[in-house]
């Protein structure tokens, strides 16, 4: 009975129009309820995210290949669901290569540190466009510990619209590391529909009114085009650039189920800024060596070519920065360091690696990246968002952030760092992050104890020939605490350490793998966190040079620093708290207990009767 009155109410109470909105409001946290449940919210992701169709599918097939490698922070996709702008850019310090925008950058020195900051107007990338294309879905990859850019793109050429029947393009773009005038991009179609698939090629000669021109060349019985050109500088001066580039058909045809492979090969020489009265002698000079490199490219295996630069990759990022756990805005994430990390060591050159270098030079290097003296010296970097960006939009913007960083680690004791090349350069951010510091005879980690709520590590820090791993992490309750470990490298060599102030016996380091484990202590005034070294004597005096006032835990410090509201705020607070409900008391009293207050219960007789 009453649900039946309540029904026969029903139109009555969606009249009101709050009824209404109550309804709609309703309806729309269903709808969005139903998105966020799975297959909604795969649905609502395939249609937003990626393109639609049969491309769309074979896109998406193709990005999971590359999950594990995004999911391990070693790589960055772009493409339809990432929606943040990161430049495409392959690079080894003479030269750089924007793969979105096509265009070669070069270096107007051979000499470390100075970055490739010119543009030309050469056009480095063979473009492949499948005859009758009717859709196409593209997305890249930035493989960071390998040093290269992989693209792929799923193109729909017939009229099947099952995913099965796309014409797959892939690409793998380097700039060698350790050979820096090599520059491969690898091809690899596949075409599993029933007829043969057309590609018109882009051609690498340069276009009209361009300031580069080409002839055809031969050697080694192989054709290929030489290109040359030149940029000018800032003074005036003028930087040539020769590139030599295998020559490829205008067209190619893959047939029907069948794949198709192509390693696209050039040299790449720059000069060094020279007068125009020497432009015809150089000219000749870097011909003749582009001529040179390009014969032992053409005797030479790519997959060895390759090999050989993925492993000097990985030998870098044996140093670097792990974000684990990051608990403010100001820190920047594990993808900002990567991208910022690969954007700088692709625009710095690496002398260590080059076969060109002597003996001595090699031997002078390598010292100085061992034990880095006075470098990194001032606060640490982790907060400066000038040099963690979170966005870099373009590759120019890319190379003013490598010329800020060079900059930045020149005038903070790291000289003999950027002149080792790619390797000092890991060295110098590495110990930047943290606020690390070599002196005269130890290693000391000064990081501002305010901001050690964050968990990161800093692992590979040349100390000697030893290789050490410094992380800073929480424990269950949210403490911080140093953790160190090493990883000896050639002739094992002792290594003490000791947290603030030395008070306690320094520990002799290990490599053990569990590592060591230090507390962190506060001293005042404020002095390095831990201090590193192979010298025990030199730790066990450094205790009576600190002259410290005292020693605190950081959790002491932590609560002096920040002591909380002083008691009259609370007193104040705890005050009005109290007067506004003894307020509220008098007015419920004076309503229903004061004069002239109405009854508590109205009685339904009425009193005429």
């Amino acid at each position: 009975m009453w649900l039946q009155q309540r029904l026969k109410g029903l139109p009555g109470l969606l009249s009101s129009s709050w009824a209404r909105r109550l309804l709609v409001g309703l309806l729309l946290l269903l709808i969005f309820y139903w998105y966020l449940s799975s297959d909604g919210i795969v649905k609502f992701l395939m249609s937003s995210g990626e393109p639609g169709g049969a491309t769309g599918l074979c896109l998406h097939t193709e990005i999971q290949r590359w999950k594990p490698l995004v999911d391990w922070g070693d790589g960055v996709v772009i493409g339809p669901q990432n929606k943040a702008v990161v430049p495409a850019v392959v690079g080894n310090g003479h030269f750089l290569v924007d793969i979105d925008t096509n265009r070669l950058w070069v270096a107007p020195s051979s000499q470390p540190g100075s970055a490739p900051v010119h543009q030309t107007e050469y056009l480095p990338v063979v473009g492949l466009e499948i005859q009758g294309k009717r859709s196409e879905a593209r997305a890249q990859l930035i493989f960071f510990r390998k040093g290269s850019v992989m693209s792929v793109r799923c193109v729909s050429a017939g009229s099947s619209q099952s995913a099965r029947d796309c014409v797959t393009v892939r690409e793998e773009f380097v700039a060698h590391r350790s050979r820096p005038n090599v520059y491969l991009q690898r091809i690899h179609i596949t075409n599993p529909t029933e007829r043969t698939v057309t590609l018109d090629v882009s051609s690498v000669v340069p276009s009209y009114g361009s300031k580069f021109s080409s002839s055809l060349e031969k050697t080694e019985e192989r054709e290929f085009i030489l290109s040359s050109g030149r940029v000018l500088t800032e003074k005036n001066h003028i930087v040539l650039v020769v590139v030599a580039t295998k020559k490829l058909a205008s067209v190619l045809h893959v047939t029907a189920k069948s794949e198709y492979r192509e390693n696209m090969m050039s040299v790449v020489l720059t000069s060094e800024p020279i007068d125009s009265s020497k432009v015809e002698e150089t000219f000749t000079q870097l011909k003749d060596g582009a001529k040179k490199e390009m014969g032992e490219l053409f005797r030479a295996s790519v997959d060895d070519l390759i090999q050989e630069h993925q492993q000097a990759w990985m030998d870098l990022f044996i140093s670097g920065v792990e974000m684990r756990k990051i608990t403010d805005s100001h820190t920047p994430s594990s993808h900002t360091v990567n991208t910022t990390l690969y954007y700088v060591l692709s625009a710095s050159a690496a002398p260590l690696l080059d076969r060109k270098v002597s003996t001595e030079e090699h031997e002078r290097l390598e010292s100085s990246l061992n034990y880095a003296d006075h470098c990194f010296s001032g606060h640490a970097t982790m907060h400066a968002e000038n040099l963690w960006p979170e966005r870099v939009s373009s590759a120019a913007q890319a190379l003013q952030l490598v010329t800020l960083w060079n900059l930045t680690l020149q005038k903070r004791g790291c000289k003999a760092l950027v002149a080792a090349g790619v390797h000092g350069v890991m060295q110098g951010m590495v110990l930047s992050f943290g606020g690390l510091q070599f002196t005269e005879n130890h290693l000391q980690f000064q990081a501002d104890p305010d901001v050690l709520h964050n968990s990161y590590s800093l692992r590979g820090i040349h100390y000697n020939k030893d290789l050490i791993n410094l992380a800073v992490l929480l424990d269950t309750e949210g403490k911080p605490f140093l953790h160190v470990s090493v990883k000896p490298q050639e002739k094992p060599v002792k290594l003490y350490a000791c947290e603030a102030g030395c008070t306690n016996e320094p520990v002799e380091l290990t490599s053990e793998p569990k590592g060591h484990t230090f507390p962190v202590m506060v001293t005042q005034p404020i002095t390095p966190l831990l201090y590193i070294s192979t010298d025990l004597t030199h730790l066990q005096d450094l205790r009576h040079t600190l002259h410290v006032k005292a020693i605190l835990a950081h959790e002491d410090h932590m609560a002096k620093q920040y002591p909380g509201l002083p008691f009259l705020f609370w007193f104040s607070v705890a005050s009005l708290i109290t007067l506004f409900h003894l307020f509220l008391f008098k007015l419920i009293y004076n309503e229903y207990c004061g004069p002239g207050a109405k009854p508590l219960f109205r009685s339904k007789v009425d009193p005429t009767i």
